[in-house]
Formats: structure tokens, sequence, C-alpha cells
């Protein structure tokens, strides 16, 4: 990750990195490292598929934490205070396209989730968004072609 960019969060995203992180530290990489040396003591570590096996996930948990914490150092939190006459990163937007309604909410990169209806201010639709006011109207090039979006509230 290059030092010089911030992470961008709102406060539930970051609450959730803290979470995992916890959960990671305090308690999933103590038990990985209880099963991996449970498993050196099975014997020959050439033959032994359970010691690979917990290496393995310890030092995939290891890269994580490394990964969350980097993310913690550089987090920014977006702020609540944005005003609701443009598109920004923590905005909540609601578009038309195709005939109906759709609700999105503008969040930083490691927050988004488009199951969620999260979209990244760096998507396609993020950036397309961004800055922009109610009553404008969004092109976006998406596999299936170019889609239009008109924004009717912006939260």
């Amino acid at each position: 990750m290059d030092p010089n960019n911030k992470v961008l969060l709102t406060k539930e995203g970051l609450a959730e990195i803290k979470h995992e992180y916890d959960g990671l530290v305090g308690v999933k990489r103590p038990a990985a490292v209880k099963r991996l040396a449970d498993a050196r003591e099975l014997g020959d570590l050439s033959e032994n598929s359970e010691y690979a096996a917990a290496k393995q996930d310890l030092a995939f948990m290891d890269g994580r934490i490394i990964e969350l914490e980097d993310i913690l150092r550089m987090a920014k939190l977006i702020s609540k205070n944005h005003t609701k006459s443009i598109v920004d990163v923590g905005s909540r937007v609601v578009l038309h396209v195709d005939g109906k309604k759709e609700e999105f909410m503008l969040v930083g990169e490691w927050e988004a989730d488009p199951k969620e209806k999260k979209i990244s201010h760096e998507s396609p639709l993020g950036k397309a968004l961004m800055g922009k006011k109610v009553g404008e109207k969004v092109e976006v090039e998406a596999p299936a072609g170019k889609v239009l979006y008109k924004i009717l509230e912006i939260e």
C-alpha cells in the first residue's frame, strides 16, 4: 500500500475492520499457533499434512493481519457532515435507472460491497456520480453497454 494514500472508511466500515483485526489477533491467530504446535508434535514434518495446512493457514492469517494494520494506520474517517447538495463519499444516492429507483451508498474501496449496494467512489459509477447534483444525469459504460442514471436524491 502506498503510505501517501489514505484509506477512506465510514464509521461502520472502520468498526468492521477493527472487529476483524481484534478477532484475528485475539482469537484466531492464537488458535492457529496452537494447531501448528499440536501438528508439529505428530512427528515427521515432511509427511505431515496437518502441519503443512496449519502452517499455511497461519501464514495467510498473518498476511491478513498485516493488511488490516496497514488499513487502520492509513484510515481516514469519512465525515457524516457532507453536504446533501452534491454527491460525495459517504452519500446515499437514489438514482433512476431503466424505469426503476436504485439506492446506493458511496464508500471507500475497502468497504465496497455491491450486494449491499455500497459502491466505491473509485468504481465507474462512483466516479461518474462524484460531485454531481440532484437532477443531473450520468452515463456509465457497463458490460451490456452504456447505462444512463438520473440523480433523484442525495442523503
